[in-house]
């Protein structure tokens, strides 16, 4: 008998399918992981927001009849643009802000997902440093 070497087609096939799996698998997996690296920057600038109200709170007192605007935290334009989301104008960007008038340290940071930033559609920072998703 004569020894074949080589493989068979359907072996062929199996390690196709096999791989095809993979690749179907890690695309969805590397597209997860993109959309959190988006969130990132977005969590990042709404961290310093919060900061930057929390030392305006501090340096206001208790006057609260308007909230404050990107200027009066201290930023200028475009200190708050990252590659994904924008402080934009006066915080007609991704971002926007409440206070409690009546218990100024409760405060609440919003950002809205961009264009092209996929789930949670925006979140939310309170006083306390907690994130809340809203899908």
């Amino acid at each position: 008998m004569e020894s074949s070497r080589g493989f068979t087609l359907i072996e062929v096939m199996v390690v196709i399918v096999v791989v095809g799996i993979l690749a179907g698998v890690s695309v969805s997996i590397m597209h997860g992981r993109v959309n959190s690296a988006k969130w990132a920057e977005g969590k990042a600038i709404t961290g310093t927001i919060a900061r930057a109200l929390r030392i305006h709170i501090v340096e206001m007192g208790d006057d609260f009849a308007n909230v404050p605007t990107l200027e009066q935290l201290g930023f200028e334009a475009g200190h708050l643009d990252g590659t994904y989301f924008s402080g934009g104008e006066s915080g007609a960007g991704n971002f926007s802000w409440v206070i409690n008038s009546n218990s100024p340290m409760d405060f609440l940071v919003t950002t809205t997902a961009p264009a092209g930033v996929d789930s949670p559609s925006q979140i939310t920072l309170d006083h306390a440093g907690t994130f809340t998703e809203t899908p």
